[in-house]
């Protein structure tokens, strides 16, 4: 492989996973904790939210 496409390979998947990261950290952290847990999980019965997303 030449050197200048393994370079843009390596600064190519640095960006991307640069990127990616942020979505990451937001999808999988901060939705849930807003939520009170991952969306799916059973919720307790006396559970009542004061507030709705929409």
């Amino acid at each position: 492989m030449d050197a200048s496409l393994r370079l843009f390979i390596n600064q190519y998947l640095g960006v991307v996973l640069a990127t990616l990261m942020p979505v990451i950290l937001i999808a999988f952290l901060s939705i849930p904790f807003s939520l009170g847990g991952h969306p799916g999980d059973a919720r307790p019965a006396t559970a009542t939210a004061t507030w709705h997303l929409t």
